[in-house]
């Protein structure tokens, strides 16, 4: 799976003289490139600035997995941050040296039980994505393992709370990382039904809510992983044989939710890294949706009927970027309930992270369920910015009309790259086969299943949208946009 290099030394505590193992402190379910360039990227600067002392033991919950390699190197590799900032090209190396040891369940399912054992442990965090958090109700707590991840997790809950019999002060602290909203009420909802469904007695269900705590979060970091494709370059930085190096762009954001307790309990406030913890994460999840995701989704369209083929070519061209960039600062950030200044610092990352040369981000790709995409992520702020100044916001109408358009298929003898359900698709081409667009715009508005309304009734909108199509269709994007908005702004 990994290139070797013969001549340098295998990476290993011994080779690069980090001999020192810290008390575990963290349990990580999960070895995958994210949680290894984010959370573990995360507790190294705290140990680093703060002297924070700890370590992390890390669990392989699937069969199949990166542990025999993580331990074969005692737990060590190295991260590069590859990026922009503030405009400079940057990259960073960071050896990192917190994991104590891994562990697979499947093959060593008593040294997972014993982890729950260990009196220095504080925290549980996991990503094993998002259909990781399940309830499975085939699963059992004599099966070595169970199958799901919560099932998994609680084998070690009731042991930990059996072992120390039921101390208050032994409870752990839950921090998943998955990528769904609400993802610790959910975790411990599974875990209680878990409970229930083996039949666990009251006083290690008491235990877990109320001595452990489960707190929310919001990730935000994009992580490559290996380098395969320029390994011999990223070899030649290092002086050490490592098959497990990591690339992630600089950017960091992880807002999870909690007290002043867990604030206590993690310092991040006293490093420059970027950790909220806060009483409600939602304000930060619809500002990461709607000018991140709602950025990506509305420029996706559009830029690829211009001729782009990449995010980066997006932002390195002229027109497209400044259609992009007044999309977020005119259109979505002045409809977010949140201060100016922060929005603005917010918004200038993200095109950072748009013109990061390192991350070669296909347009294709971001095509994906382009309709469902649009819904969550561009037309709320479509609609806010309507109720907020009465009038249609120029370029996020113009991007809703590319989008109509792009599921026409064809776009100057080219077939575009769609990638949807087959309901969708094929509502599209029966729509379009009229060429009618006054047709096209009012069925497409008028499906509840699109939209769980009918944007027929949102003022001008449809007739914005006819006027927009037809002038991609006579003049094409460029000229057309240019025509669109020359008529439309005030």
């Amino acid at each position: 799976m990994f290139e070797s290099n013969a001549v340098k030394k295998q990476l290993n505590r011994d080779t690069t003289q980090n001999t020192n193992k810290l008390p575990i402190k963290v349990l990580q379910f999960g070895e995958g490139n994210f949680l290894r360039a984010f959370v573990d990227y995360a507790f190294q600067v705290l140990n680093k600035e703060l002297n924070y002392n700890a370590g992390i033991a890390v669990v392989q919950p699937l069969d199949n997995g990166l542990v025999p390699i993580l331990n074969q190197q005692d737990g060590l590799y190295t991260l590069f941050l590859n990026g922009v900032k503030k405009g400079e090209k940057i990259q960073e190396i960071e050896l990192i040296t917190n994991i104590v040891k891994g562990v697979n369940t499947y093959t060593h399912f008593d040294d997972y039980v014993a982890l729950a054992r260990i009196e220095s442990l504080e925290f549980v965090i996991s990503n094993t994505t998002e259909a990781g958090i399940e309830y499975v109700d085939t699963d059992t707590i004599l099966m070595r393992p169970p199958n799901s991840f919560p099932a998994k997790l609680t084998v070690l809950l009731y042991e930990r709370y059996s072992y120390f019999k039921g101390d208050t002060s032994k409870g752990l602290t839950i921090i998943p990382c998955e990528l769904i909203n609400y993802n610790a009420d959910t975790l411990k909802e599974i875990l209680l039904k878990l409970a229930d469904l083996w039949q666990l007695e009251e006083g290690y269900k008491n235990w877990l809510t109320s001595s452990c705590s489960f707190h929310n979060t919001l990730v935000d970091r994009i992580v490559p992983g290996y380098p395969r494709n320029e390994i011999e370059e990223y070899n030649s930085k290092l002086d050490y044989q490592d098959n497990l190096m990591v690339t992630a762009e600089p950017f960091f954001l992880w807002v999870i939710e909690g007290d002043e307790k867990l604030k206590a309990k993690l310092p991040f406030h006293k490093t420059n890294l970027d950790v909220k913890i806060v009483a409600d994460m939602q304000p930060y999840r619809t500002r990461k949706v709607r000018i991140l995701n709602g950025a990506h989704t509305a420029l996706v369209p559009f830029s690829i009927l211009f001729g782009n083929e990449t995010v980066k070519e997006t932002l390195d061209n002229p027109f497209t970027e400044d259609f992009v960039t007044k999309v977020i600062f005119d259109e979505i950030n002045p409809t977010l309930p949140m201060e100016k200044e922060e929005l603005d610092i917010f918004a200038e990352e993200i095109l950072d992270r748009f013109r990061n040369p390192f991350i070669k981000h296909q347009l294709s790709d971001i095509a994906l369920n382009s309709v469902s995409k649009f819904k969550v992520r561009v037309l709320p702020s479509l609609l806010e910015y309507v109720e907020l100044n009465k009038k249609l916001p120029v370029h996020l109408t113009f991007s809703l009309a590319c989008l109509i358009r792009f599921y026409k298929k064809e776009w100057q003898e080219r077939i575009l790259p769609i990638n949807d359900t087959k309901d969708i698709v094929l509502y599209f081409e029966t729509i379009w086969k009229s060429n009618d667009l006054n047709n096209v715009v009012k069925q497409t508005l008028s499906n509840l299943d699109f939209w769980e309304q009918d944007l027929n009734n949102v003022s001008g909108l449809s007739e914005a949208l006819v006027f927009a199509l037809n002038e991609i269709e006579n003049n094409g994007i460029e000229i057309g946009f240019t025509n669109f908005k020359n008529h439309y702004r005030s």
